[in-house]
């Protein structure tokens, strides 16, 4: 606690004793909020060693501190800072000090504008049922088998050096197993060197981005579309342009219109189960982007976020797939897979383009969770994920069932949905009522649902939300749409 030092200065030309001293300092900072309630202190051999002092005189000091009831020395535990300290008196040696904190604003200047506010999100409130935007249960997680395998290769002495600095792009282990899972189940032509490791999908988008606009390049994306997405390209300083998006995906007729006039930098698209409409992109249409993407030589970044949970049929191919060109970025995640909080997403790409990306994912945040990611690799190796994903899917399907069955029986009149063929989540319209009074109606009544707005364009306001039913078994299904029915 090199901070000490700067908080305790001893006069050896002083009367008063070097303990006495030591002890008034630490009082003095305790008083300003500097040692905060609660706080562990080192021990006295450490301290004295820091103040280059007699370890007894620091003894001596802690003594005359707990004596005084403002540390406490708990066996096995250590020296604390009490969090009851005791009564100042009401005598003043000087004006009365404020205790110190952080002040509320810096001292120095910065364009306030440059980043675009975001409503802040915490974790799920306890004691209320929540319609998220469509994520996995994260109950049914394989938490117990990462664990241990996890700590099994943290045992292995090869796996030692996975604890240190290195491997920005990702480990091998884990890039090879995806290299191989993709192309068995996407028919991603791909090897180890086309894949870069990130944070999940958010941080592919932003790295990809990064790359390849500049402030002012404009860029297309579907309308109604996914809202993380619209403020990465914002934040970025590019020009966002709209295309709708309809029962057969993004309408690829206004992407061609928009490179007639306007120089297209970037179309992001999501194939499979759209954020927010949960619709599929059609064969047609995405050859139809490829083309384009050709003729005008811009960039396609391909969110496929969730692509193995598909009920209908077997799901598409993605649009990388078909790629002859190096037209398409493509982004996968396993936090859809899993848990949000196991933050692993992969961005497949030409190896030119992963090689930049490598390096601004360094500069970002020099490199990810090494032992994490090998540990993904043994259970992709082991079968774990793929019975995961496999159970997952059944079970899905039966509570995607469940759901709409609920939808369409108890809020029948109130609200207008399609089955989605796939993904965790329905896009629901509501009918003849204002979403924001019902969200705050539900909330009270101990149940989280959007109030739509973020869906929301300049030029649209669809009154619709997306409507998770992953996460929520049978029983709090209907729990969930009772308030909702009630709300209503």
């Amino acid at each position: 606690m090199q901070v000490l030092q700067e908080m305790i200065r001893i006069d050896h030309t002083s009367d008063v004793p070097v303990y006495l001293q030591i002890a008034n300092a630490f009082i003095h900072n305790i008083r300003l909020g500097r040692l905060r309630k609660g706080l562990k202190l080192p021990g006295s051999r450490e301290v004295a060693a820091l103040l280059d002092i007699n370890r007894m005189t620091m003894v001596a000091a802690y003594d005359e501190l707990q004596a005084q009831g403002w540390i406490e020395m708990l066996p096995r535990k250590g020296t604390f800072v009490k969090n009851d300290l005791p009564v100042l008196t009401p005598k003043r040696i000087d004006k009365e000090q404020p205790l110190f904190a952080m002040p509320e604003k810096t001292i120095f200047s910065f364009d306030e504008r440059k980043i675009i506010p975001v409503e802040p999100s915490d974790f799920p409130e306890a004691g209320k049922l929540t319609f998220n935007d469509g994520f996995p249960d994260s109950r049914l997680a394989p938490v117990e088998e990462l664990i241990r395998s996890m700590r099994s290769l943290s045992r292995l002495t090869s796996h030692k050096k996975y604890l240190m600095y290195g491997g920005a792009q990702g480990t091998v282990l884990l890039r090879e197993t995806l290299a191989g899972f993709l192309s068995d189940t996407r028919g991603l032509p791909i090897s180890p060197r086309n894949i870069l490791i990130t944070r999940g999908a958010q941080m592919g988008t932003y790295i990809s981005a990064s790359i390849v606009l500049d402030p002012g390049d404009h860029v297309i994306v579907g309308e109604p579309g996914y809202s993380g997405a619209n403020l990465t390209f914002q934040q970025l300083g590019a020009k966002v342009n709209f295309v709708p998006v309809d029962e057969e995906g993004l309408d690829i007729d206004g992407v061609e219109k928009l490179c007639r006039n306007k120089k297209i930098r970037m179309v992001y698209v999501i194939p499979h189960h759209h954020n927010p409409t949960t619709v599929t992109l059609t064969p047609e249409r995405r050859i139809r982007l490829l083309e384009l993407s050709v003729k005008y030589k811009f960039a396609i970044i391909e969110d496929d976020y969730d692509y193995d949970f598909h009920y209908a049929s077997k799901p598409m191919m993605p649009m990388a797939s078909l790629d002859r060109h190096g037209s398409v970025i493509y982004i996968g995640t396993l936090t859809k897979t899993l848990a949000p909080a196991i933050r692993i997403g992969f961005l497949v790409a030409p190896e030119n383009f992963i090689r930049h990306a490598t390096w601004l994912r360094k500069a970002l945040d020099t490199q990810g969770d090494s032992l994490m990611e090998n540990a993904i690799s043994s259970l992709y190796k082991d079968g774990t994920i793929p019975s995961h994903i496999k159970k997952s899917v059944k079970l899905y399907k039966e509570r995607r069932d469940h759901f709409c069955t609920l939808l369409a029986e108890e809020l029948d009149g109130h609200v207008a949905f399609k089955i989605p063929d796939g993904g965790m989540s329905v896009w629901a319209k509501f009918l003849g009522v204002d979403m924001t009074k019902v969200s705050k109606k539900a909330y009270e009544k101990g149940l989280i649902i959007k109030d739509g707005r973020e869906y929301d364009t300049p030029s649209k306001q669809y009154n619709s939300v997306r409507m998770g039913f992953a996460s929520l078994n049978f029983k709090e299904q209907e729990q969930a749409i009772d308030i909702l029915k009630k709300s209503l």
